[in-house]
């Protein structure tokens, strides 16, 4: 059998194939994806990166594969589900595909909620549902909330509605809900002024976090959407919510992304586990990707003595 040629396969989409430097965003995406590189050479191994979906790539001589910039995924999600049978049967994948497909269906967040993890309060619509927003945030008592698709990125079809203002609302909610199952969320009040947390667990354990906030107006934190991102030096009680909601997963994923926001009652509450392709801001703590080689570099180490074994 032909040995691998590449160790760590970073995946990216077609667009990021080269980053522009010039070009604010993806020159942060080089810059994270080159700590990365850099990281994974220094433990040994070699590294490539290559878009997910590139047809030249033979997955055999990839001795594993890690997601980082596959931010089209929701958007050719029929193709990339194939791809994924595909590639898990024969490439390591970080995260591994059965953790990939359970974390994008955002429905794993009712899951999390049930095993005790605090999440912000949510209610699922199954595709074809007859359901209003009126009769959901009626039905919670809600005044303002936030509805998108379970499955989605990028704020896509994400919009934060309030009880008094529906009309604009209601035809698109029933197209959304004709076409895919959505998700209503409690609107959290503290995304405006505090913003939301997000911390990174690599192996476990956090690593660093940032604090996200919204552009005047704006509700949404991503930073292609106007947010802004601060460095953040997380505290006990962020960590250990944090840990635990990664150690309430179905297996241990190598990274994840917590994002938390504070309820009306001051308590930490989540608002999305990222297992998938996360920015995980690396730029903000270099260590950090440092760490990631690290664990890729153990996993890999025990698949090669369990092979000999």
């Amino acid at each position: 059998m032909t040995a691998p040629a590449i160790d760590v396969l970073i995946l990216t989409e077609e667009r990021y194939r080269d980053p522009d430097p010039a070009d604010w965003y993806q020159g942060q995406i080089a810059r994270e994806e080159g700590l990365l590189a850099e990281a994974l050479a220094a433990q040994g191994l070699v590294a490539a990166r290559r878009p997910w979906s590139d047809p030249t790539v033979d997955w055999r001589r990839c001795r594993s594969a890690l997601f980082r910039s596959t931010w089209d995924y929701f958007d050719r999600f029929a193709e990339f589900s194939s791809w994924l049978g595909r590639v898990s049967a024969c490439t390591r994948l970080f995260n591994p595909a059965d953790l990939i497909r359970w974390n994008i269906d955002k429905r794993y967040l009712g899951e999390l909620g049930r095993q005790g993890v605090a999440i912000v309060p949510t209610r699922f619509v199954e595709r074809g549902e007859a359901a209003t927003l009126a009769g959901v945030m009626d039905a919670c008592g809600w005044t303002e909330a936030v509805f998108k698709p379970v499955v989605s990125g990028a704020a896509r079809l994400t919009h934060r509605v309030r009880r008094e203002r529906l009309d604009a609302h209601e035809a698109l909610f029933a197209r959304c809900v004709a076409a895919e199952a959505m998700m209503v969320q409690a609107f959290e009040p503290a995304i405006l002024d505090e913003g939301e947390l997000s911390l990174v667990v690599i192996a476990g354990r956090t690593t660093h976090a940032v604090r996200k906030t919204p552009r005047a107006g704006d509700f949404r934190v991503q930073d292609d959407h106007g947010g802004s991102v601060h460095a953040h030096l997380p505290s006990v009680e962020e960590c250990v919510f944090a840990e635990t909601a990664v150690a309430a997963c179905p297996s241990a994923p190598v990274y994840a992304r917590v994002d938390v926001v504070r309820g009306a009652d001051g308590g930490l509450r989540l608002m999305e586990l990222e297992l998938v392709e996360p920015e995980l801001f690396f730029r903000f703590h270099p260590p950090a990707a440092q760490a990631l080689a690290t664990a890729i570099t153990a996993a890999l180490g025990e698949d090669s003595r369990r092979a000999t074994a």
